[in-house]
């Protein structure tokens, strides 16, 4: 389906993957993501390597609407300890460094992170591009209109599903430029959207294949399930799976997930329906 080079070592997917994510930030929406010790750290990450986990989403910046940004300081202190750990305890696991500081990035990718995940996709750290670019690692790129202190003060769009394409377009031969080789992309379900632009996004979300690169989607227990269903983020695993299932129908090549064995069964299950499709007549009840 899809191939990474994480620092000389190719990784090849054959299908949808699952990312987990795991906070360190005291403020994250889902008070279930939130790792507070660098044990709490590998215990999780021991569980979702176990579930079915093929990368680890580490990030020390919170990205909820109205954050603000720490000090590069702050987040180094929050990442490294715990990505070291993490490395120390599973040396052959896929970590990305979730971070839109490109000092963070280069830190964290010597320490042993093999992937860059910025929400901003280098706009919000000029040097981000050329860092990762340097650095001969995966980028994951997301569309964000505004930064997380203002993105969802009223954001509008004329049409939010070409002017997403047309901005990710943009920055994917700006990546191409630079010499970023692997890119993943990603819509920014959440990030300086509305209600209605998120459900456009997922409903055309195969109008991203035209960019012919990998995509990311992470709905993961997010408002647009909450509002949908009037509940919050603690009981909002039910929607998330029925979202990651349309995702992956729609062409979705990684889930960043909170709950990496639901996510991995959604996964297998599309992949049976899927499967089963160019078999019908030989179906047997």
């Amino acid at each position: 389906m899809f191939t990474l080079n994480c620092k000389g070592k190719i990784v090849v997917f054959d299908e949808p993957v699952v990312m987990g994510i795991i906070n360190l930030t005291p403020d994250s929406f889902y008070s279930g993501s939130r790792h507070s010790t660098i044990e709490d750290v590998l215990s999780q990450a021991g569980r979702m390597l176990q579930d079915g986990a093929k990368i680890l989403d580490l990030g020390g910046q919170s990205t909820n609407p109205g954050s603000v940004r720490i000090s590069v300081e702050e987040e180094l202190n929050r990442v490294i300890p715990p990505l070291q750990a993490m490395m120390a305890r599973f040396p052959d696991a896929l970590i990305s460094i979730d971070t839109y500081n490109s000092e963070v990035a280069r830190n964290a990718i010597d320490c042993g992170a093999s992937i860059i995940n910025d929400v901003s996709f280098g706009e919000l750290d000029p040097n981000m591009l050329d860092v990762a670019a340097s650095l001969h690692v995966p980028y994951i790129g997301m569309h964000m209109k505004g930064s997380p202190e203002n993105m969802q003060k009223n954001p509008k769009y004329d049409n939010v599903v070409s002017e997403v394409i047309d901005y990710l377009a943009q920055k994917a031969e700006m990546c191409k430029q630079k010499g970023i080789i692997d890119l993943i992309i990603d819509p920014g379900f959440g990030f300086g959207k509305q209600l209605n632009h998120n459900y456009e996004l997922l409903y055309n979300l195969k109008a991203l294949k035209i960019l012919e690169k990998p995509l990311l989607c992470g709905v993961s227990r997010k408002s647009m399930v909450q509002k949908v269903l009037n509940t919050d983020a603690d009981h909002s695993l039910n929607g998330t799976t029925v979202l990651h299932t349309i995702a992956l129908l729609n062409g979705a090549s990684i889930l960043r997930a909170h709950d990496v064995k639901e996510a991995v069964e959604a996964v297998k299950l599309v992949n049976a329906y899927k499967n089963a499709a160019p078999n019908q007549s030989g179906i047997k009840n």
